[in-house]
């Protein structure tokens, strides 16, 4: 981001997480590499589960300021054990691959995909998908996924193609860094994504109930129905 910025306290984050629910989002993403998130999450909205679809992620961990990336079949296990404690929740609605860039070799040569299959079949996720850095990731992706995250903005369209092939496929699409890390204009980049037919969903973060409430209503003007 281009501005560094003052995380809030825990009852700062439930009062806000709280609002905008009420404000009518339906959808928080969430990954253990993002500090406390998972947590404060499940705490602060222990009362409202079915109020929302939850994302988190596996493969990635971030700990003393550094990321450590485990796609075994025992890292993934224990990830899922750990963001289903964190969340308090027993099943968990959308669980994404956490990618370090190097996505062929993720799908390839680790266990990651045939784990989260597995833990699918058994219950304990409802949907599973792959949150990567490539095009080439992302197609692959598309044979076993239930959601793909793609970055996708109006300064980067690279996968705009793989957005229509995901639509054709059946595959939901979630957009990532669509304001370029708070680089574009909020206004016109969330009309540029909402605009693709492809797009499911769009993540924004915001500690400003006001920016976020904002957001929303250019996003229902574009996709008045979600």
């Amino acid at each position: 981001y281009e501005q560094a910025y003052e995380l809030p306290s825990a009852a700062e984050v439930a009062k806000l997480l709280n609002a905008i629910l009420d404000a009518g989002v339906n959808y928080i993403d969430t990954a253990p590499a993002y500090g406390l998130s998972e947590e404060r999450i499940g705490d602060a909205l222990a009362d409202r589960k079915t109020a929302f679809i939850l994302s988190t992620k596996v493969g990635e961990r971030f700990e003393d300021g550094q990321s450590t990336y485990d796609y075994s079949e025992s890292g993934v296990r224990e990830s899922i054990d750990r963001s289903r404690e964190r969340l308090k929740v027993d099943v968990l609605d959308l669980v994404f691959v956490h990618s370090h860039g190097e996505d062929m070799r993720i799908l390839n040569e680790t266990d990651v995909v045939g784990t989260l299959r597995s833990l699918r079949e058994a219950g304990r996720i409802r949907a599973i998908g792959f949150s990567g850095k490539t095009v080439e990731g992302a197609q692959a992706a598309l044979d076993w996924a239930d959601a793909i995250m793609v970055e996708y903005h109006l300064d980067d369209h690279s996968h705009e193609a793989v957005i229509t092939q995901a639509a054709d496929h059946g595959v939901g699409v979630v957009v990532k860094k669509g304001l370029a890390s708070g680089r574009l204009a909020p206004r016109e980049a969330i009309e540029f994504v909402l605009s693709n037919p492809g797009v499911t969903s769009l993540i924004i973060g915001g500690l400003n109930l006001e920016h976020v409430t904002a957001n929303l209503e250019t996003a229902r003007r574009i996709k008045p129905h979600q």
